[in-house]
């Protein structure tokens, strides 16, 4: 696997991610990144959508640390109001 390329950025700010480097990443059209850059380093994070399976174990964890904190359904439903009507 090719990990290191090289690539020109056009008039417009976009910048090519070579093939051999695409397709080893199993990377798509459409795919999302994060950019961070300082000095003169820029990275790309691929974003991917959690798995239903990592998604359900995320939400099974915030419902036992809710509970443990004596949070209520009401108490969530309050707080999404609260936030709803100071837009």
């Amino acid at each position: 696997m090719k990990t290191i390329a090289t690539t020109k950025m056009s008039s417009k700010g976009q910048v090519v991610i070579p093939e051999d480097i695409r397709e080893s990443l199993g990377l798509k059209p459409g795919t999302q990144f994060v950019v961070v850059g300082e000095s003169d380093i820029v990275i790309l994070k691929s974003i991917t959508p959690p798995s239903m399976k990592n998604f359900d174990d995320l939400i099974k964890k915030a419902r036992i640390q809710a509970h443990s904190a004596g949070m209520k359904k009401s108490d969530i439903n309050s707080a999404v109001n609260k936030i709803r009507s100071s837009k």
